[in-house]
């Protein structure tokens, strides 16, 4: 199945049957890494909004949860990558163990920035998980992720809380790009 957002055409990549199986994988292997503990999962917003909802209901251990949302410096359409705060965070985090939910890792760029914030807190341990990553794209080594929904090749991806230009976030389905926009 094909789809058209905006002006990139995209084709399945991932159906949300794959994604719901894995998923519950992820969760019976933290609620056997977590047994007996309350650990803070929190979702890295916007994309990891739909992950995180199906995620948190694999998990049988009692659990916390918190939203953020980067603040980052904006040149166009995307992100120039810097990111200059963690906004939302509503949780103490001393001491205890985190969980932190993400859509993607491609460069592992944001996901350091996030991992440095966190950890100014004290927590016990953190931990990343995330439901797609795109070893290709690594820039930085992020040993703190310990959970991977899928390896994908360094392809942009829409669906499933991911977005291209705001929109396919609501997408069931995991769609990569087939045809880039041309350039004018």
């Amino acid at each position: 199945m094909k789809i058209q957002i905006e002006d990139k055409e995209f084709s399945c990549f991932l159906e949300y049957e794959q994604i719901k199986k894995r998923t519950r994988l992820l969760g019976i292997q933290m609620n056997v890494d977590y047994e007996d503990k309350l650990p803070v999962v929190i979702a890295v917003l916007n994309g990891s909004f739909l992950f995180m909802a199906d995620l948190v209901k694999e998990l049988t251990v009692p659990i916390e949860v918190s939203f953020v949302k980067l603040s980052s410096y904006h040149g166009g359409e995307s992100s120039s990558g810097v990111v200059k705060e963690i906004i939302g965070l509503d949780i103490d985090l001393q001491n205890r163990d985190v969980i932190i939910v993400e859509d993607i890792v491609d460069t592992g760029n944001t996901i350091t920035h996030v991992l440095k914030q966190i950890k100014e807190y004290n927590p016990a341990s953190v931990v990343v998980c995330t439901l797609l990553l795109k070893p290709d794209a690594l820039q930085v080594e992020v040993q703190e992720i310990a959970y991977v929904g899928f390896e994908i090749p360094d392809e942009f991806v829409v669906g499933y809380g991911l977005d291209y230009k705001g929109l396919g976030r609501n997408l069931k389905d995991i769609y990569r790009a087939i045809s880039l926009p041309s350039e004018t």
